[in-house]
Parts: C-alpha cells; structure tokens; sequence
C-alpha cells in the first residue's frame, strides 16, 4: 500500500513539474491532435475494461492504473496553473483586458463548479467513503478547475507584456497593431524563435480608444530603450 502511494505521488510530482514547463501547450493543439488523443483514450480504456471482462487484468491493477493516470492528469494542470500564476506576476499589473459574461464570469463559473465537483470527488464534503479513485478523479478535476481560473480566453494587456491563452508576449516582442475590421484588433510580434507572427483579438468600440493609447505608449517607450540602449553599446566603443 505504501508503495503504491509512493509510487502515485512520484507521478503527480513528475507531472506536476512537466506541467509547470509547459512542455504541452494549447497552441500545440490542433484537430487531428485532439482527436488522436481521444481515440487513444478510448482504446486504452476499453483494452483495460476488455482485460477485466476476460479476466486477464485483475480489478486492483485497472484500479491502480486509472490512479496512475488521474495523478498524471492532475499533476500537469496543477504544475501548468501555478506556471500562469508566476507568468501573470512577472507580467505585473493588468493594464487592459475585454471584460464581458462570456469572457470573464462564465467561464470563471464553470471553473468553480469543476472544482467544487473535483472536492466532491474526493469524498470531503460527506465525509469519506475515501477511494484511490475517488480522491485521484478529485484531484484532477481540481486541477483543471484551478488552471481554467488561471487562464483567460481574451488576451491580458498587462504592464510588462500580453497574456494570450497561455503565451506571453513582452512588450520588447511586439512589432506593431493595426485594425483588421472596425472592432478587431490585429496585432504582431515575435515568438521566443524570433518568427513573425500576429493575432487578432474583438475590442468593443468604447474601448478602442484605451487600447490604442496603451498599445502607443508600450511601442514607443520599448523604442526609446532600444535606442538607449543602442546608444549605450556604440559609446561603450
């Protein structure tokens, strides 16, 4: 016994620092990706359920398996939401972000109800009965919950850089901005590979004026210290 819950807090903590390198993220995420990732879920559950049925794995192992796997799951959201919480603290203060319904209250909701479930899982809330399962699904489900409050579907305008999704774009990485349509906003700059590339993002029209104000003075005091600094390296010679 002991050795399994050695063996269960080794993954969580292993996920746990996978998660918070972001070695998956959701810009790695594509169609065929998520599908992929489904199938081999239903597959490897109904190989395990198959093996049951037939009597060739033992309900302790499928059980022990599942934990396993709900450790792993649980570890990468917990490691990736204490990530976007340092990454959120490096980017200080927010400085702009769409609030609305559907962008801010809902899914923060949604989020909440997963963690409440999540607590439920664990057997808390009735006090027990405590099960591998329970307590592990609990945990996962926690996980996710927290990393959905950690993550907004609207960019983040904040002072030292932009949260978008789960990327963080320095202010020093942002080349320029341009209005795409009369209410979206279409924006460049360099990933950390120093490759081009944009995103657009809905700003209402009472907004427009805030955001194009923050966005000016961001691009010229991040010229101003790139010319400083030019100037500093040519004096240095």
């Amino acid at each position: 016994m002991y050795l399994v819950i050695a063996f269960l807090t080794l993954s969580f903590l292993l996920s746990f620092w996978m998660g918070y390198r972001r070695i998956l993220r959701l810009q790695h995420l594509n169609q065929r990706r998520v599908i992929n990732a489904v199938v081999g879920a239903l597959i490897l559950l109904t190989t395990i359920s198959a093996g049951q049925w037939l009597d060739l794995i033992s309900q302790d192992i499928a059980a022990h398996f599942t934990m396993f796997l709900y450790c792993l799951v649980g570890g990468f959201f917990f490691g990736f939401a204490f990530k976007m919480i340092s990454l959120k603290q490096s980017a200080r203060e927010t400085e702009y972000v769409y609030r609305s319904f559907w962008t801010d209250a809902a899914p923060n909701i949604i989020a909440i109800l997963i963690i409440v479930f999540g607590i439920y899982r664990t057997g808390i809330l009735h006090f027990g009965p405590y099960t591998g399962i329970g307590i592990t699904s609990g945990l996962s489900l926690l996980g996710f919950g927290f990393l959905g409050l950690t993550i907004k579907i609207v960019p983040e305008f904040r002072d030292k850089g932009i949260l978008i999704l789960d990327q963080y774009v320095s202010w020093e990485k942002v080349v320029a901005y341009r209005w795409q349509s009369e209410n979206v906003l279409l924006i460049e700059y360099y990933t950390p590979d120093d490759k081009l590339t944009d995103f657009t993002t809905h700003i209402p029209p009472e907004d427009q004026l805030q955001i194009e104000r923050l966005l000016a003075k961001k691009l010229k005091q991040y010229h101003q210290d790139k010319k400083e600094m030019m100037g500093q390296t040519k004096d240095d010679f």
